[in-house]
C-alpha cells in the first residue's frame, strides 16, 4: 500500500483491513536478514503482563522486541512528568535510527519526539496513539470531581462509588504525582504540531476504540507527511488484549511494508555552454500551496 501524503486528496476510510494469521512455519517469519529490533511504548497502565501474547508471538518471528518501562506507570517515580521530559526520557531510551511503536500515550510520546527530532527513527508505529487535541467537556468534569470527592475514595465501602463518580478514568485512579502527569500529557496535545513529523509513520487503529476513536486516526492521516493507515474492524482500544494473534501479524505486516518517503527530485542537466550552465544558479523553494506533500524533514 502506498503512503498517504498530504499531496492526496483521498483518505482512508474506517473500513476492513484484513490480516493474515501467523503460523509456526519459517515461511511467516521475517528473513534472517531483515529481523528488526523493535522498541515498544506502552500506554497509560502499571503492568505490560496483558501484552505478553503479542510479544511472545513477534518473538517467534524473529524479532527482538524491547517492551520499555514508562516512568510513574511501570516504573516507579514520584516525580511530575512532562511531555517533554518523556520525549527526553525516550530519545534516551531508544537509539537512532530505530523502529518503534508507541500506543496510547506511548504513541504521545513518540510523536511529540519525532516532532522535535524528525531523524531519530526510521520507523514510527502508531497504534490506537493519543496526541489529537481534542475538546472535552467529560473529561474536565472528571477531573474536576475528582478532586472534589477524593474523600470518598478512603471511606469503606466507597471506593466503587468514587470511581463511578469520576468516570472510572485513568485520571481518577492515578496517585497525585501522576494525575498532574496525565493533566500534563492532555494539555500537551494542544501544541503538537503533527505537520512536524515527516519521520515515515504506519498508523494502526481499532475501529471500535472508544478512548482514541477513528477520527483521532483520520486525523493523524491527515496530517502527518507520510504514513499509512490501517484500520481493523473489530479491535478496541487494546487489540494486544482483545486480538493478540492479529495485532502481531499486523505489526509483522507493516514492518515488512513500511511507509516510503518520496525521493528527491533530480537536478536539472544542462549543456554545456547553455545559458543556463553559465552562471550558478540558486534553488528557492516554491510556496507550498494547502495540501502539498512536503519532503521529510521540512516542517509546516
Amino acid at each position: 500500500m502506498l503512503p498517504r501524503t498530504r499531496s492526496q486528496a483521498a483518505r482512508r476510510s474506517a473500513a476492513t483491513a484484513p490480516v493474515a494469521p501467523l503460523t509456526s512455519g519459517a515461511a511467516s517469519a521475517l528473513p534472517r536478514a531483515r529481523r528488526p529490533e523493535l522498541y515498544i511504548i506502552h500506554g497509560w497502565t502499571y503492568t505490560t503482563a496483558p501484552w505478553t501474547r503479542t510479544l511472545s508471538l513477534l518473538e517467534k518471528q524473529g524479532i527482538t522486541v524491547h517492551m520499555l518501562h514508562v516512568p510513574g506507570l511501570t516504573s516507579p517515580s514520584d516525580q511530575v512528568w512532562t511531555i517533554a521530559d518523556y520525549a527526553k526520557w525516550a530519545d534516551q531510551e531508544i537509539p537512532d535510527g530505530a523502529i518503534a511503536l508507541g500506543h496510547s500515550n506511548g504513541g504521545r510520546i513518540l510523536l511529540n519526539l519525532c516532532s522535535a527530532k524528525p531523524q531519530k527513527l526510521r520507523h514510527l508505529i502508531l497504534l490506537d496513539a493519543a496526541g489529537v487535541y481534542t475538546e472535552s467537556k467529560k473529561r474536565d468534569l472528571a477531573r474536576t470531581l475528582s478532586k472534589k470527592l477524593q474523600f470518598l475514595k478512603n471511606l469503606p465501602g466507597l471506593t466503587k462509588v468514587w470511581h463511578k463518580l469520576t468516570g472510572s478514568t485513568d485520571y481518577a485512579r492515578a496517585p497525585e504525582n501522576m494525575k498532574r502527569t496525565l493533566s500534563n500529557m492532555l494539555d500537551s496535545d494542544r501544541d503538537l504540531n503533527l505537520t512536524s513529523v515527516t519521520t515515515p509513520t504506519s498508523i494502526i487503529w481499532g475501529a471500535n476504540d472508544t478512548v482514541t476513536p477513528p477520527r483521532q486516526a483520520e486525523v493523524l492521516h491527515a496530517q502527518l507527511p507520510y504514513n499509512t493507515l490501517e484500520v481493523y474492524p473489530e479491535w478496541t482500544h487494546a487489540p494486544y488484549l482483545s486480538h493478540p494473534d492479529a495485532l502481531a501479524a499486523a505489526i509483522v505486516k507493516t514492518l515488512q511494508h513500511p511507509p516510503r518517503t518520496p525521493a528527491p527530485a533530480p537536478k536539472p542537466i544542462h549543456a554545456p555552454g547553455s545559458a543556463q550552465s553559465a552562471a550558478p544558479t540558486v534553488s528557492r523553494p516554491a510556496a507550498a500551496s494547502p495540501g502539498s506533500a512536503h519532503p521529510k524533514g521540512h516542517q509546516a
